[in-house]
């Protein structure tokens, strides 16, 4: 398995597939660069699969409705995530583990990071009781480099303008806390020879508020160092 300079094993999981996940608040541009991403991996000759958490299965799909509906039934925060898991369990299984079991790349818009950040750190529930939901949710899978997009409060809500949805309606104290967050599991993954505690997976984090062509640079940089891909003749 590659190592960074640090020590720090780069892929944690012994499938012979890669796992990505792009993290980051609402409109921090994780779709956008997701699908620039697959699209440099496929013009490197990679087996490539692209989705999105919650969803990217027909019960995800239906799970995702509910949790994101602002206009649904009154959810706690704890029926929240544990909708949210359900659908990882569900998307892990149909779509994550047999794409990574037969050596494809999997690339996904938000993980079990989300979780964490969104309704432990910034949402107040036990952070070690979201942990190990999520390990029974995903059987213990981890990504192998999590990318969080890092974007300012105020630049995600220009970009996301009028609420969308159940999160995006949050006020921004809460939206702070998210990005606060991402900022320390950052920070904590990325430290060399140390993990997060409560996301031991190795992180990055990206400055998002640049052009799109200078993140996704920076991204594609991560990526080259955990795939070994350097340029072709």
């Amino acid at each position: 398995m590659p190592s960074d300079n640090s020590g720090n094993t780069l892929r944690p999981h012994p499938h012979p597939g890669l796992f990505l996940a792009l993290e980051g608040l609402d409109a921090s541009g994780k779709t956008t660069q997701a699908a620039r991403l697959v699209d440099w991996l496929l013009a490197e000759g990679l087996d490539v699969v692209t989705c999105h958490d919650p969803g990217s299965t027909r019960v995800g799909e239906r799970l995702r409705e509910i949790v994101l509906d602002r206009g649904s039934v009154y959810l706690s925060l704890r029926a929240e995530m544990l909708i949210y898991m359900a659908s990882r369990a569900q998307l892990v299984h149909e779509v994550i583990a047999p794409s990574l079991a037969s050596g494809r790349v999997v690339v996904s818009s938000r993980f079990l990071l989300s979780n964490i950040v969104y309704q432990g750190l910034a949402g107040g529930l036990p952070v070690d009781e979201i942990r190990q939901v999520g390990q029974i949710a995903t059987g213990g899978l981890l990504p192998d480099l999590t990318v969080v997009l890092d974007v300012s409060l105020a630049a995600a809500r220009e970009r996301v303008g009028s609420a969308r949805d159940r999160i995006e309606d949050r006020p921004d104290a809460y939206r702070q806390r998210v990005r606060d967050g991402f900022l320390a599991a950052a920070e904590a993954g990325s430290a060399p020879g140390s993990a997060c505690d409560f996301y031991p997976a190795p992180v990055v984090l990206i400055n998002a508020q640049g052009d799109p062509d200078t993140v996704f640079a920076q991204i594609r940089s991560e990526v080259e160092r955990v795939l070994a891909v350097g340029p072709r003749p």
